[in-house]
Order: structure tokens, then C-alpha cells, then sequence
């Protein structure tokens, strides 16, 4: 198939839209819509600091590549955040990528782990807890960004979180009806002591985001976390048979979301009060943060 710009090979086919794309006219359209949605969002201003999370994975690789051409026009200071959780077999592999691909870019990275600072690895919390592996991840991942993002000065907190994480995202949430994170989900403002976070990828399908990073040839990895939830999968994987049958659907649950979010206005869910922890006074909704009641449970001081 021919590429629906040019004569060139087409190399993906946009099946809701039923465009196809060469090699050149791909990489031009992920760009050029990711730019879109950075303006549309209003997710960054001139001369800003931007501290970037990055893993070693398609998607925060693909972030870092974006986020520095652009830089150069919007006169941005970057810096690259990465949290090494202590995975045996799957964390060192991905950290060398990130350091490398960082060092190729000319970018500063900063490198903190779950081992420095709360002298247990994710590896060994899974073995002394009774949470779930992406419990203590997702809370101690969001705290170091947070912290380092704060002690870097920088304005915003950028993410490689794709329109397929998104969606997984906001429909399990809404199935396990946590209806406080599901809004929490779509709220990028900054309050005191946490930066204000954005996802400059929220609106390119997971497939487009691996597409790019290997025409680009990065060095990425690919390989799955080995904590990764089963619950996670099956909502993937119903969402993924959705969009088969009926492309665009994954389009449709963001909007649909957003819409959502736009018309709820009950103040005990719209406008949770925000208080400073009793125990580390980082910025929470509750009188001790998750963060610190996670901590007690495993005897980390």
C-alpha cells in the first residue's frame, strides 16, 4: 500500500481514519500532533524548567526526543528524572539505556532509587508487605518524581503516559469506582509542593508510540515489567478487542472522559481539601499521605 501523501511504501495504516503513512510523512504527523496537543492543553510556556520521567521504555524515550527539539524554540531547561525501583532483571537493563540515551542528547539526568531513599528495593517491599507490587511502584514512584522535580525548581513534571495507559487508566478506576483518582487522573495542576504534571503522549495510541521510537531507531525496551497487573491485562485486552472492532473507541473513552470531568462539580469529589502530611508535610488530601502510612507498614523510618 501507498502511502496516502506520497508514492512511498506506507509503513502504518490509521484505521479509524483510514490514512497511510510513510516512513517521513509518520514521523512529521506524531510530531506535529503531539506539538498540537501541548498547545491545545496549554501544557508548557516559554522559558520553563521541565524535569522529565524517564525509564528507558518507547514511551519516555519517545518523550525526551520530542520534548528536546522542542525545547531549542521555547528556550526550556531540561532535565531527565529517572527511579530505579530495584527490579532484579528488568530495572539495570533499562537505567543504562536511559544514561545512554541522555548522554547522547547532552541531557542531565538524575538517577534515585527506591534503595537510597527508603532503604528497601520494590523487590524486597513485594516480599516484607502485603500490598500489591504497583501499589508501593505507583506511590513511591510519584513521591521521588515529585521531590526531585521540586528540588530542581522545575515548573512542570512531564510523563511518557500514553492514550492507551489513559484509557486503562480511567476504566479501572471507574469499574473499581475510586471515583477521587479517577478524577485525579485528569488533573495536571500544580499545588503546593507537587508540580504541576503533564503527558504530552496522552493522545497517541500505545502502537504509534513503539512505531516511532523504532523508526527512530532508539534503543529501546521493550520488555514488560514483571509485576505488571493481571487486572491491568484483561482491561488492555478488552479495550485493545473494542478498538479492533471499532477504531477510534479509545479516542472516544478519553473525550468522553474529559467531558465527564468538565461537568462534575460536587465539592466533596471536585474539590477535595489539600493539607500538608502530619508526618513529611508533602501535599496530601488525607492527614497522613499514602506515602507515609506505606512507609509505617513496612518499618521503613
Amino acid at each position: 500500500m501507498k502511502c496516502s501523501r506520497c508514492s512511498e511504501k506506507a509503513v502504518y495504516i490509521r484505521r479509524y481514519s483510514g490514512q497511510s503513512f510513510c516512513r517521513y510523512h509518520f514521523l512529521e504527523y506524531f510530531e506535529r500532533k503531539v506539538n498540537k496537543t501541548l498547545k491545545i492543553e496549554k501544557m508548557l510556556n516559554r522559558s520553563e524548567k521541565v524535569a522529565l520521567a524517564i525509564s528507558g521504555g518507547k514511551d519516555s524515550l519517545t518523550l525526551v526526543h520530542i520534548i528536546k527539539k522542542l525545547g531549542k524554540k521555547l528556550d526550556l531547561e531540561l532535565h531527565c528524572i529517572l527511579v530505579d525501583e530495584g527490579i532484579g532483571g528488568y530495572r539495570e537493563k533499562t537505567v543504562k539505556i536511559a544514561e545512554e540515551f541522555c548522554r547522547k542528547l547532552d541531557l542531565e539526568l538524575e538517577v534515585i532509587s527506591f534503595r537510597q531513599e527508603y532503604s528497601k528495593s520494590l523487590d524486597e517491599m513485594v516480599e516484607l508487605g502485603k500490598r500489591t507490587p504497583c501499589t508501593y511502584c505507583g506511590v513511591f514512584r510519584r513521591e521521588l518524581l515529585n521531590l526531585k522535580a521540586l528540588e530542581l525548581g522545575a515548573h512542570r513534571l512531564a510523563t511518557g503516559h500514553n492514550l492507551d495507559d489513559e484509557v486503562q487508566a480511567i476504566l479501572m478506576n471507574y469499574i473499581k469506582g475510586d471515583v477521587e483518582r479517577l478524577i485525579k487522573i485528569g488533573t495536571t495542576t500544580g499545588k503546593p509542593r507537587l508540580v504541576a504534571r503533564i503527558k504530552p503522549l496522552i493522545e497517541m495510541p500505545e502502537k504509534e508510540v513503539a512505531l516511532f521510537s523504532i523508526l527512530n531507531d532508539f534503543p529501546v525496551s521493550f520488555d514488560e515489567c514483571p509485576y505488571a497487573t493481571s487486572f491491568r491485562a484483561r482491561i488492555r485486552d478488552m479495550i485493545n478487542n473494542l478498538e479492533e472492532s471499532s477504531p477510534g473507541i479509545k479516542y472516544s473513552i478519553l473525550s468522553g472522559y474529559r467531558k465527564l470531568l468538565g461537568k462534575i462539580t460536587s465539592p466533596e469529589v471536585s474539590s477535595s481539601p489539600m493539607r500538608k502530611c502530619e508526618k513529611c508535610s508533602n501535599t496530601t488530601s488525607q492527614a497522613v499521605c499514602m506515602g507515609c502510612r506505606l512507609r509505617e507498614e513496612l518499618g521503613i523510618s
